[in-house]
């Protein structure tokens, strides 16, 4: 093995490692703007401002990722936003 693919081998190792799982919440057409807003503001620790493009995207693209991070960390975030009537999972 050469050393240039030592090295992407090792890249792609560490990015297997590193990789974090995503909460995706997803569009219905139940919840208001302002629950969704309000929602992510209390759950995730948004802005109201990122909150607001979040809800923007989902409205248009059916979906976004609201939260980035370890699966630990996002199963009880992910759990609030279901509890608060949200389509969401973390992949």
């Amino acid at each position: 093995m050469s050393g240039q693919e030592k090295i992407q081998e090792d890249v792609l190792v560490e990015e297997l490692l590193d990789k974090q799982n995503e909460i995706v919440l997803y569009n219905d057409d139940v919840n208001t703007f302002d629950h969704v807003i309000n929602t992510l503001v209390g759950v995730c620790q948004h802005t109201p401002e990122q909150a607001e493009q979040c809800a923007i995207i989902v409205h248009y693209k059916g979906k976004c990722t609201v939260k980035t991070g370890d699966y630990d960390d996002l199963k009880p975030q992910c759990t609030r936003l279901l509890q608060a009537g949200l389509s969401a999972e973390i992949i």
